[in-house]
């Protein structure tokens, strides 16, 4: 039996397989609100056969997206656009969906990447980013401005209101986003963190906002809401974030009642130097899963169902998370299965498309002709 087809539980929250979506940002949202691209991505990929779809970055106040374009969930029209593509969505599909909560910190006010992903000043019609100091994400760049206790408060609420907001659309899963240079993942890095209060100098303090972000979430949802955390498991330069904080990280979150952790890495310095290669996050995810025994989800080039497969049979992670392999591939859960004699979750409308010879990858569909 394939274990990458094998069901897993996150708490209460059952998959029926190994294989997440992970969050994509589209950079398409009018004024935080969904619209009708997210339907058409978001539904395509909710029959793919995954076992979880997670959406993109939703920036919980305006200031925190990364660009314009970000999905939003801090208002009640953001909340009223984002039901009706979720209702519209799942009418066709019970695949569980989670949510991850972000702010862009020192990397909001920037165009989409397919413009260049520079910073937009406010002049621009951009707006001043925040950030736990005053240090630019580039050295070219207007340094952001840093935190002061009233503004740590109120994003810290933010946080909550956004996920009381997941939990009232039926959301099934949040992700509170600490990767990828982003505003906690900026707390927690040395590399851009240069605070002398009780929010920066050692890893304690660094890890305190946080985790005070993640308690906060925690506590604004029922006990049976899964709430996990994303992190970069290092930043790939010296002396900055590395697996041995990110482990230390974890311990702490474990003790707080994270659901699982996710492991991707870098993100916060253009300095980065990364050894890209097939799974070349995976052995951070290991370390971390062995460390703390936390539910654990790999990414990052894993593109193959055998490697996918190896994955979770070898003990390396509990699930496994494609992002722009699922883009390039909307049936890549489908293809996997047909290679590793798993059977997937799909439409009736689409039974008919079922290989002659795979009668059992959608179960056992008998399909007349006419």
């Amino acid at each position: 039996m394939s274990q990458l087809f094998s069901p897993y539980s996150i708490g209460n929250l059952e998959l029926r397989n190994r294989i997440v979506i992970a969050p994509m940002c589209q950079y398409s949202a009018e004024n935080g609100e969904a619209v009708d691209w997210h339907q058409i991505h978001l539904g395509q990929l909710l029959l793919s056969g995954a076992g979880l779809l997670m959406l993109e970055a939703t920036a919980v106040e305006p200031v925190g997206r990364i660009t314009s374009g970000d999905l939003g969930l801090w208002s009640d029209a953001t909340e009223a656009a984002l039901k009706k593509t979720l209702v519209a969505v799942r009418k066709y599909s019970a695949m569980p969906i989670a949510i991850q909560l972000a702010h862009a910190g020192r990397k909001a006010s920037s165009r989409a990447p397919w413009e260049g992903g520079e910073l937009v000043l406010p002049e621009q019609g951009g707006w001043t980013p925040l950030a736990p100091s005053a240090l630019p994400h580039a050295p070219d760049e207007t340094p952001p401005q840093a935190l002061d206790p009233s503004g740590l408060q109120r994003i810290l609420e933010a946080f909550a209101a956004t996920a009381r907001r997941a939990h009232r659309l039926g959301i099934d899963a949040i992700e509170v986003h600490a990767a990828h240079g982003y505003l906690l993942h900026q707390f927690l890095s040395p590399l851009s963190n240069a605070r002398s209060d009780e929010y920066g100098g050692t890893l304690e303090n660094r890890m305190r906002f946080p985790l005070a972000v993640f308690d906060a979430v925690r506590a604004a949802v029922p006990a049976q809401m899964p709430v996990g955390i994303r992190i970069s498991g290092t930043d790939w330069v010296d002396g900055g974030w590395d697996i041995a904080q990110s482990i230390t990280f974890a311990h702490a979150l474990r003790q707080r009642g994270c659901s699982f952790i996710h492991v991707s890495s870098g993100g916060v310095s253009p300095l980065q130097k990364i050894p890209v290669g097939p799974g070349y996050q995976v052995s951070m995810a290991e370390q971390v899963r062995q460390e703390t025994g936390l539910p654990t989800i790999a990414v990052g080039l894993i593109t193959e169902a055998e490697q996918a497969e190896a994955i979770i049979a070898d003990g390396k992670a509990d699930l496994v998370a494609l992002a722009r392999g699922m883009l390039f591939d909307p049936r890549w859960p489908w293809h996997a299965a047909a290679k590793l004699g798993a059977q997937v979750e799909a439409p009736k409308q689409y039974w008919r498309s079922q290989p002659q010879g795979l009668n059992k990858l959608f179960g056992d569909v008998r399909i007349g002709q006419r």
